[in-house]
């Protein structure tokens, strides 16, 4: 694997010169095609053998390249709010849009690497860390994120020689950490570590290159070599099943069916119960303990089951400056150019906040399904993402709860034309809400089947029966209630 970087090959300036003018032309123009056509985005991740001119190197192909239409995204240790959203965060957060190409310092692999290069290694942390790094790259591959990871490597002698060649002059001596300096004694423990991770995450959607670098001529070249055939790559590579996550056959439950839709309250015990639930939701998240978690609510339903009313009752109890709510709507062009689950991973709340999503995530496996607005194999690939998703919420100390208010089609249809004769309401009724009325069963169908295959315990969905709304609103009030105070 890294038996000819060791040798250290380089290029004379008299070969690197007419190269040089061939890569940058040609960088250049699959730079501007992948602009026009705009269907890929491209991550460029940097790692390997500290002191090896990574630096150097993405600086050079800012050069060479537009730059405007390159971003350099740095991580260093997580810090801040970072450390109060799960750790993929902050990628998902800077995600380019498509046609455009990030270049990724300190990437998800800096923890693993860090691992790998221990004396022992917690093979079990190992293990688990490539997984999910496995999922990830996969998931961002299916949604037109093309990733190539550049590995930069020489040998031992030759990363010593270069460090104090750069500390001999002031003008160069700043490029060396004292990190630089200390490869030289762990040289065969990071080498040992680099080779355990690339094994372990090499894949044809995110494929490992290594790049000799002890001479500069040839490490420019191999790396604009290597970014210039990701860039000319066409169409989309086939992702193993073995890395997408994906959901086999289950039994589908009709759990809308068995809900007791006749169930109601009376206003007089409505109202009292509504002031004690709201009384205990406000001690619980002005709380402490709150301050270390987080909350987040998600709310699916039919048209016109009281999903807005229900979320005012909860923020009613609520400081305004604590939550968040996020109407979720079709992705304008903007959150289209990203994979779908972007606009939610922008979304996610810190610690002692509450985030609110009027419809969401959930959009991909119902409208999105039903409509025919996305290919079977992207939202039958969902449910997996979405449960590990939620998961890595709830990892990082969110209180993940779903609702989905349901009505019958007849208590529907006297809320539209309620809503179509109220001045108040009728902006509410669109001709989308009647259409959709039209195919009631196939998005039963896809409720049932999205609850059964994301009813997990750490995010649980309930099924409210929202005929009454009075009752529906008492019954979110007590989940969130309860699901608070039994984490806090």
């Amino acid at each position: 694997m890294f038996a000819e970087a060791e040798a250290d090959p380089s290029l004379s300036k008299d070969e690197f010169k007419p190269l040089e003018m061939r890569l940058r032309v040609a960088l250049l123009n699959a730079q501007y095609q992948r602009l026009e056509k705009a269907d890929k985005a491209l991550l460029v991740v940097v790692a390997g053998i500290d002191g090896a001119g990574k630096g150097a190197t993405v600086n050079l192909l800012n050069e060479w390249m537009d730059p405007r239409h390159i971003r350099t995204l740095a991580y260093g240790p997580a810090e801040g709010e970072e450390l109060e959203r799960p750790p993929f965060w902050r990628y998902w957060k800077d995600l380019p849009p498509k046609g455009s190409t990030g270049i990724v310092f300190g990437s998800w692999y800096a923890p693993l690497l860090i691992e790998s290069a221990r004396k022992k290694p917690n093979q079990d942390a190992l293990e688990a860390q490539c997984a999910a790094i496995r999922r990830f790259e996969a998931m961002l591959a299916a949604e037109g994120v093309q990733i190539i990871k550049l590995w930069f490597h020489l040998s031992a002698k030759a990363q010593k020689d270069r460090a104090q060649r750069l500390l001999a002059s002031p003008e160069t001596s700043w490029q060396v950490s004292p990190v630089d300096l200390k490869v030289y004694k762990k040289y065969d423990r990071i080498r040992a570590g680099g080779q355990i991770v690339m094994n372990h995450t090499d894949s044809g959607h995110a494929p490992w290159v290594v790049i000799p670098s002890a001479d500069e001529n040839m490490r420019s070249a191999r790396t604009a070599e290597a970014v210039l055939a990701a860039m000319r790559q066409r169409g989309v590579p086939r992702i193993p099943q073995s890395f997408l996550a994906h959901s086999g056959p289950v039994r589908i439950v009709n759990r809308l069916g068995e809900l007791d839709y006749d169930a109601k309250i009376d206003k007089g015990d409505y109202e009292s119960e509504l002031g004690l639930l709201q009384g205990r939701l406000a001690r619980a998240a002005r709380s402490k303990k709150f301050q270390e978690r987080s909350l987040v609510l998600v709310f699916e339903g039919q048209d016109a089951a009281g999903k807005g009313g229900a979320i005012r009752r909860v923020t009613h109890a609520l400081d305004a400056r604590q939550f968040d709510i996020t109407p979720v709507a079709a992705p304008n062009s903007y959150e289209l150019s990203r994979p779908y689950l972007w606009r939610f991973w922008r979304q996610l709340p810190r610690h002692g906040r509450i985030a609110i999503f009027d419809r969401s995530w959930y959009g991909r496996v119902l409208v999105e399904r039903v409509e025919k607005l996305t290919a079977p194999a992207h939202w039958r690939r969902a449910y997996a993402e979405i449960n590990d998703f939620e998961a890595q919420l709830a990892a990082s100390g969110a209180i993940v709860l779903k609702f989905w208010l349901a009505v019958t089609a007849d208590v529907q249809l006297e809320r539209f034309k309620e809503r179509e004769k109220s001045p108040f309401k009728n902006f509410k009724i669109t001709p989308d809400d009647w259409r959709n009325r039209d195919k009631w069963k196939e998005y039963a169908a896809a409720a049932n089947e999205m609850l059964t295959r994301t009813d997990v315990a750490h995010a649980p969905w309930h099924l409210v029966s929202a005929n009454d709304k009075r009752y529906a609103r008492l019954q979110v009030l007590r989940h969130v209630v309860e699901a608070m105070e039994n984490s806090l």
